[in-house]
């Protein structure tokens, strides 16, 4: 496969990751007039998503980078998660697979953020930075949510509603980052082609031969 392709799909893993981490933000919002079951149905979707994105962003990362490794880290992270809502376990493993869930995306987070920490500051690269570092802040928040509503029994959704929405607009922003580079790298292939095709073209002299 080209990295013309690669980039595509790497793009579609960025946005299923971006409107995971939204679907996830929108549950996590206290006080919405939704039924229960419907928000708990979008969260278990948005972790889906997000799981699902970071592992095509794994396979689309030739040679593997640290990014990758983020990427690979946060998919497990989002399964733990999964795992915590799909299986019929108490409350209180629910709680501690959610947190471990965040940590795991907190660190993948971390880890692409060193990556791209060590990068040549581009646009793209300043979008990545802020993207991982919004989306390591909110998964901490929300790890720090889930610790305190378990050891202490309080009521933290706001809180976990702030994490969620941070790491949902990090997500965007590095989706963004990811089309802006898909889209100048497809520029820069277009105007190579056009450069070949003019190359090839017959040249004819302008000088009259007697």
């Amino acid at each position: 496969m080209d990295n013309h392709n690669l980039e595509q799909i790497a793009e579609f893993g960025a946005w299923t990751q971006a409107f995971g981490t939204i679907a996830s933000a929108i549950s996590s919002t206290p006080n919405l007039p939704l039924p229960e079951t419907l928000l708990e149905d979008l969260n278990i979707i948005g972790n889906t998503l997000q799981a699902t994105g970071n592992a095509v962003l794994v396979d689309t990362t030739v040679p593997a980078d640290l990014s990758s490794v983020g990427n690979a880290v946060q998919s497990i992270g989002n399964s733990t998660v999964l795992v915590g809502l799909l299986l019929h376990y108490s409350e209180t493993r629910k709680e501690l697979l959610n947190i471990q869930g965040n940590l795991l995306q907190a660190l993948g987070g971390g880890i692409s953020v060193a990556f791209v920490y060590g990068q040549t500051p581009t646009e793209v690269q300043v979008l990545n930075l802020y993207g991982n570092l919004l989306q390591t802040i909110g998964n901490s928040i929300q790890s720090i949510a889930g610790f305190i509503e378990l050891k202490r029994d309080e009521d933290t959704s706001e809180l976990n509603a702030v994490g969620s929405w941070i790491q949902a607009v990090g997500s965007v922003l590095s989706a963004i980052g990811q089309s802006i580079d898909t889209q100048s790298n497809e520029n820069e292939k277009n105007r190579d082609q056009e450069d070949l095709y003019f190359y090839r073209l017959p040249h004819t002299s302008v000088f009259n031969k007697d």
